[in-house]
């Protein structure tokens, strides 16, 4: 046997900073007192593999690097014994990963293909990137703000009045004060030409707007367009994104006549939430309960939101706004109707009731927190609660009003 042949062979190791070495490679962690091991039969830092060689092309071509076999790694005649395990070192089972921290989403199989700063490598351990959810209403004192801003001394002089008068409109004050209101937006322009155009004073649109059909119809209703650039629109707006379009119009609503009004009607208690009256609005016109007494505290159904919630349908709905809801009660209870409180702890659904009883209802709704008030739980004929699971304490006033229209609507099929 040659000489060369009787020298000790080294195997070649691999670390995870993705470059090959060999044995002799210097450590790149300073060593701590308790780094000691020797190979004898703990496992080496690749797991159960042994001795074997590694095979990059999983055929039979080995890699490997020269003679070096495998030995300790000493740096000093000082430090005896020290083996290049690191494992051992570590102290536990798992595969040592210089670039590893501890995570909570547990172990991955590290990746061989990856090359840092490579622009299509995958990233592991990371949160998808969640966008924040941006709320494209503005709150009523943002709008205020925004109005009083024209009555400072440089706004005054560059704003015309018909601007002003406008942007009044914007605000709970404002209306109040001028009798008008604004309806945004596309469905809710169209809805106001074609349902009531008899309260329609004029419509702005800006530069350049295109819908052929909407603006044939306000021409043929013969309703004044008017212009307005970008930055215009944008303080007129109630939403961070426009949809470049706004009607102009006097408050106006009708009232229910309730000697011939429909079977059902809804009470509403201090509901404050726009997007939840809106909705209640559609739910009511929708199944047939078809008037709305809005008791006090309850949001004013010309807010801007509340016009936008119910697409401009709430006009088609007879309502009356601010009302005291202990003397509706009894006024409605004469007029022969049965009123109905949701309540957490009713111990009956609406289709329990003596079908006598709801010939003519009246559903009660109540604050979004709060619940109904209740002293008018208290007031009404029945209480009752929607059948669902017990995982769930309440659901959401409009969703509760929605389900009770429905199931009411079916029960004055039944009852034709």
């Amino acid at each position: 046997m040659s000489e060369e042949e009787n020298k000790p062979k080294r195997t070649v190791r691999m670390t995870l900073d993705r470059k090959f070495g060999v044995s002799e490679a210097p450590e790149r962690r300073p060593r701590r007192d308790d780094d000691r091991g020797s190979f004898g039969d703990k496992p080496s830092f690749r797991g159960d593999r042994g001795d074997r060689r590694f095979d990059r092309d999983r055929g039979e071509r080995r890699f490997d690097r020269g003679d070096r076999g495998e030995r300790r790694f000493d740096r000093d005649d000082n430090r005896e014994g020290r083996s290049f395990n690191r494992e051992e070192r570590r102290g536990g089972d798992r595969p040592f990963n210089r670039d590893r921290r501890p995570s909570r989403f547990g172990d991955k199989p590290f990746n061989r293909n990856r090359r840092e700063g490579s622009a299509n490598a995958p990233v592991y351990r990371q949160r998808p990137e969640q966008k924040e959810a941006v709320d494209e209403n503005l709150d009523e004192a943002a709008l205020e703000a925004r109005a009083a801003q024209i009555e400072t001394v440089d706004d005054a002089a560059s704003t015309p009045p018909w601007f002003k008068r406008l942007i009044a409109c914007t605000t709970e004050k404002g209306r109040e004060r001028e009798g008008k209101f604004l309806g945004e937006g596309v469905h809710v322009v169209e809805e106001l030409v074609k349902h009531h155009r008899e309260i329609v004073i004029s419509i702005y649109a800006v530069e350049g707007f295109e819908n052929a059909p909407l603006i044939d119809a306000i021409n043929d209703a013969e309703i004044t367009l008017h212009v307005l650039t970008e930055e215009q629109m944008k303080r007129l707006s109630s939403t961070i994104t426009t949809q470049g379009i706004i009607a102009y119009c006097n408050i106006a609503s009708k009232k229910p006549v309730y000697e011939t009004s429909r079977s059902v009607l809804t009470l509403v208690d201090a509901v404050q939430d726009p997007g939840n009256l809106g909705t209640l609005f559609r739910t009511s016109l929708g199944f047939g309960s078809n008037d709305m007494i809005l008791g006090r505290g309850t949001v004013s159904p010309f807010n801007p939101k509340v016009v936008r919630g119910s697409s401009g349908t709430f006009l088609r709905v007879p309502f009356e706004f601010d009302v005291d809801l202990v003397d509706q009660i009894n006024f409605l209870r004469s007029k022969g109707y049965t009123i109905i409180a949701t309540d957490l702890h009713a111990k009956q659904s609406l289709r329990e009731i003596p079908a006598h009883k709801l010939r003519k209802m009246a559903f009660l709704v109540g604050n979004e927190g709060a619940g109904t008030n209740p002293y008018f739980i208290e007031l009404a004929d029945e209480t009752v609660k929607i059948p669902m699971s017990s995982e769930l304490e309440s659901l959401n006033v409009a969703v509760a009003h929605g389900i009770l229209s429905y199931e009411a609507a079916q029960i004055q099929e039944e009852l034709k």
